[in-house]
């Protein structure tokens, strides 16, 4: 691939359902489709060889990738539906064969036709797609012809031939599907009047028609029709039921601009999602960068006038997660409840995802930026004087009471210094003593570290509560390093933090990127910690009972146990197996010692 911003798209994409949208160098969207995983779809793109030619051009002219995160692959397949009628991507039409991407027609004559084509032919019809499949076009015919009774015949039904009696009505009029227009039964603005409401259903505004149906159903029921009213309602709800199934949000929620802000230190992302007769026709993600610590507020009301200029939006009303002053000729709603505030979600859920791919964008392209930006979160998160660039964390690790040793991992930059990382054997504790094993470890690190004038770390962590936490603060007081080094402690069963002379511990957002670090160090000081204790009891386990046998030293036991690779099989070894590892001598040692019965 020759475009390496793309190749950082698609390594950032996430593993969603959603709707992708290709566009060109012009800026032009020139594909739309949807995935049950944006990633796994997208990146197909750019890794297979394509048979087809017009897939090839395509992707040759794919520069930018966009994507709408949403709930489900059903919510995928409505909205790409909805984004492919609003702006007729090139390459949809392109890539589909006929059987597979119809489209609407209306027909440019006297008394329109309605019915489904998969030609689009330039004499002034209407044509209104594509659509995704035929079986939507045959859902939404269906729909038209239960609400309106429209000519199928192909009949040219000009007034001369109308007028002269040239045509008779046929089955479908006696079936009540039509009403009769080649004998005049029918006039010409009653049936365009039709139309117009057709043309509406399928430009996605669904509203007219309802007031009208519910209006002469009102009507019939005063005037006693109920046959009639009873009609009506039916058709009420035969367009309420479409309508609730071909949008993924409430189509109430029509012409109104969505906007919802999530933001660090350095930016804020600012998240639009237009909504048009109660379908999503755009979103646009936008990444302003902070200059003076401005609030969400701030910047939300700035990001609102810019977006709504940029793609000249006129609707009156904006949701947003919070009250903004952006001039009185606009309605602002706070959604707390329902389909309103499930659309705001949506748009906060797709910011969030933004920022998250710009995270790992970043991380890989400028990756001084992605550090600075994690240090000033963490200087802020953790209420420290300093950023943290050089981290480290302790913790014990003993099993009844045996072999107790610590471990000290050490972080820079928010990443594991591994060659940093240092092992104790507890030297002056006997027993399971935590508290005492802390103090101890703390104390000959930075002893050490001291004496060889070594850097100091800006924080400490230590893994423990408030115990393990004083034991530590006595040996900072003892070097005299106690408010010259940050320190907390992190307690494993609600992952509250401590810090020294505060009784009441510090919580973070469980999702919050401090909070993964401290975690991060935590699990794997542990499992450095574990990883050596394991090792010791093994090694003792297996030496203890070889190191008693006299004349046997630490060497011969390596090289047996290089050759044997464990204690057991040196035990079952045969005498002359033994002599051509270790020699005569030391070989009847060790095989007099393990055979001590039989020999007796």
């Amino acid at each position: 691939m020759d475009n390496p911003s793309l190749e950082i798209q698609l390594k950032t994409l996430p593993n969603s359902p959603g709707v992708y949208q290709y566009l060109n160098a012009e800026g032009t969207i020139i594909y739309v489709g949807k995935a049950k995983n944006l990633k796994k779809r997208v990146s197909s793109y750019f890794t297979k060889t394509h048979e087809n030619g017009k897939t090839r051009v395509l992707v040759s002219k794919i520069v930018n990738i966009k994507h709408i995160v949403v709930e489900t692959e059903t919510d995928a397949l409505l909205l790409e539906n909805n984004l492919i009628k609003k702006h007729k991507p090139r390459y949809n039409v392109l890539l589909k064969d006929d059987k597979t991407y119809p489209w609407i027609c209306i027909k440019n004559e006297r008394f329109p036709r309605v019915f489904p084509t998969r030609r689009v032919i330039k004499d002034g019809s209407e044509y209104f797609g594509p659509y995704t499949s035929m079986k939507t076009v045959k859902t939404l015919l269906g729909l038209i012809k239960g609400l309106y009774k429209l000519r199928t015949c192909n009949y040219k039904l000009s007034h001369e031939n109308v007028n002269s009696g040239k045509f008779k009505v046929c089955l479908e009029y006696h079936l009540g599907n039509c009403k009769g227009a080649c004998e005049a039964r029918e006039t010409e603005a009653n049936y365009h009047k039709n139309i117009e409401a057709i043309r509406a259903i399928l430009k996605g505004n669904f509203k007219d028609s309802l007031e009208q149906f519910k209006l002469q159903m009102h009507l019939f029921a005063e005037e006693m029709l109920f046959e009639d009213a009873q009609k009506i309602k039916e058709k009420v709800e035969i367009l309420e039921n479409y309508q609730a199934k071909s949008t993924i949000i409430n189509p109430k929620i029509s012409n109104v601009d969505v906007f919802s802000i999530v933001s660090d230190e350095i930016y804020g992302y600012i998240n639009f999602l237009q909504i048009s007769y109660g379908s999503i026709i755009r979103s646009h993600t936008l990444e302003i960068k902070k200059k003076l610590d401005e609030t969400d507020k701030q910047l939300l009301e700035l990001a609102i006038i810019e977006i709504r200029a940029r793609f000249n939006s006129n609707s009156k009303e904006i949701y947003v997660p919070f009250s903004v002053e952006v001039g009185d000729e606009i309605k602002v709603s706070l959604p707390q409840l329902g389909d309103k505030k499930k659309i705001l979600d949506l748009s906060i859920r797709n910011a969030k995802y933004y920022r998250m791919e710009r995270f790992k964008q970043v991380k890989i392209t400028d990756p001084d930026r992605h550090v600075k930006r994690i240090m000033a979160q963490m200087k802020k998160d953790l209420l420290l004087g300093e950023e943290p660039r050089h981290i480290e964390c302790f913790d014990n690790s003993n099993i009844q009471g045996t072999n107790p040793v610590a471990a000290c991992v050490v972080f820079k930059n928010g990443k594991p210094s591994k060659k940093d990382y240092r092992h104790f054997n507890i030297k002056t504790v006997v027993g399971p003593d935590d508290f005492a094993s802390m103090e101890e470890v703390v104390y000959r690190r930075y002893k050490r570290l001291l004496d060889e004038d070594e850097p100091l770390p800006q924080l400490i962590i230590i893994d423990g509560g408030k115990g393990q936490l004083s034991s530590a603060l006595k040996s900072l007081d003892a070097l005299g390093l106690r408010n010259k080094i940050a320190i907390i402690g992190i307690a494993k069963r609600l992952e509250e933090l401590f810090y020294p002379d505060d009784p009441i511990p510090l919580y973070l957002d469980k999702k919050s990127e401090t909070l993964k670090i401290i975690q991060q160090l935590r699990n794997e000081a542990h499992r450095f910690g574990i990883e050596h204790h394991r090792n010791k009891r093994s090694k003792q386990a297996l030496n203890t009972e070889m190191e008693t046998i006299p004349g046997i030293g630490e060497k011969t036991i390596i090289d047996l146990l290089k050759v044997f690779k464990s204690a057991k099989r040196i035990a079952n070894a045969k005498l002359d197996e033994l002599e051509e590892v270790i020699g005569v001598s030391r070989a009847e040692k060790i095989y007099s010692h393990y055979h001590k019965t039989e020999n007796d």
